[in-house]
């Protein structure tokens, strides 16, 4: 995986600030505008030279985290990347209008940083995909649970091999939220399949990344318990097979009564041969033991370095950019990600087993 930049070795590269347009200012890109994109411009990298919103209000609230002035503010997309002419345009709208803004920024030659998943359609994945592809462009896709400290410091464990080959990983996600508005943006309870759309889709990448294998297999149980305030799916037992051999085990819960492992707080268990890596909270440990006995526990120290998350991945991005090394969570990387997601999907509503191989190959070529 590509070492971030110190700030020291951003200024040495010597290149002048990309340009970019986020588009996507309220709800979670209040988080980009006051978290993510500071840093980018207090490292020398990039710079706003325009933010869109449909809400005008919001839009006042980015002016001063982007150094912005009023007539860089705009709530047409389209116009904004005509005027500015950005190298690279910020994703964060709701999945089912990320088509249109990639549209944009093929038909102006930019490059994209987009918020997961690529969009809400295995279909429109495909066509994003060969789109930004026809067009020499370059897109990652920002999945920030993978890449957040707990979850690295898991993979880079397993990866290690101290601990033996990896056989079967179970990751819990349950949380109470189950009145409106309790997951965030009101979306997520008026949308088809919110788990695995807004959730899961994060977690299977995280499962992907330590097991080192794309998905062969998937099958999905999924529903919405009656006092679930969601018009989808806000619970789901998962099971992956990858392709090479490791089983994985997904609980997702958005409706429970109570709030076991939320939002960052992941609990993953990984089983190798010669020790269980358990990820809980945040804090990985270690376990062995006989067969009787309880096992003997061992903390193990998470990886430390500037950031991690979107603010990770932006750097990494611009990066790529700037002629370095692709960042992991490319496009081609992530379409692999989106076919899972939706051939768990269509398990979930078929109750079948899903070959994911085969239903991403089959939307390829449909497409």
């Amino acid at each position: 995986m590509p070492v971030i930049r110190t700030s020291e070795q951003a200024l040495e590269v010597g290149n002048k600030p990309l340009r970019y347009v986020q588009i996507g200012i309220g709800g979670w890109g209040q988080h980009w505008y006051t978290e993510v994109l500071p840093r980018l411009r207090a490292l020398g990298l990039a710079e706003a030279v325009a933010a869109v919103d449909i809400n005008p209000e919001v839009l006042r609230a980015a002016k001063e985290n982007l150094s912005l002035w009023d007539d860089q503010l705009y709530t047409d997309a389209a116009e904004a990347v005509a005027a500015t002419r950005p190298d690279f345009v910020i994703i964060v709208v709701p999945p089912a209008k990320h088509e249109a803004m990639v549209d944009i920024a093929v038909e102006h030659k930019c490059h994209i940083l987009s918020e997961k998943p690529i969009a809400d359609t295995m279909a429109a994945c495909v066509r994003i995909h060969k789109k930004v592809t026809a067009a020499g462009l370059k897109m990652a896709v920002t999945m920030s649970h993978r890449f957040d400290q707990d979850k690295q410091s898991l993979e880079q464990s397993v990866k290690s091999g101290k601990y033996g080959p990896l056989n079967y990983i179970v990751h819990r996600f349950t949380h109470n939220c189950r009145e409106f508005g309790s997951w965030g943006v009101a979306f997520r309870h008026q949308i088809p399949d919110p788990l695995l759309i807004e959730g899961a889709v994060h977690h299977f990448d995280c499962l992907r990344a330590i097991s080192n294998a794309n998905a062969k297999v998937v099958y999905a149980v999924a529903w919405n318990p009656p006092w679930g305030e969601y018009a989808g799916d806000s619970t789901a037992l998962v099971t992956i097979m990858m392709e090479n051999g490791v089983k994985c085990f997904y609980e997702g819960a958005k409706a429970n009564a109570s709030t076991l492992n939320g939002w960052e707080n992941d609990y993953i268990r990984a089983e190798c041969r010669d020790g269980t890596l358990e990820l809980d909270q945040r804090r990985l440990h270690v376990l062995h033991g006989p067969a009787w006995e309880a096992p003997a526990s061992e903390e193990l120290s998470l990886l430390e370095q500037p950031v991690w998350k979107n603010a990770w991945l932006a750097e990494l991005f611009v990066h790529w950019l700037n002629g370095g090394d692709a960042p992991p969570n490319i496009l081609e990387d992530n379409l692999q990600c989106a076919a899972l997601l939706f051939a768990a999907i269509e398990s979930a509503h078929t109750r079948q087993p899903v070959d994911v191989s085969a239903f991403l190959a089959r939307h390829l070529g449909n497409d």
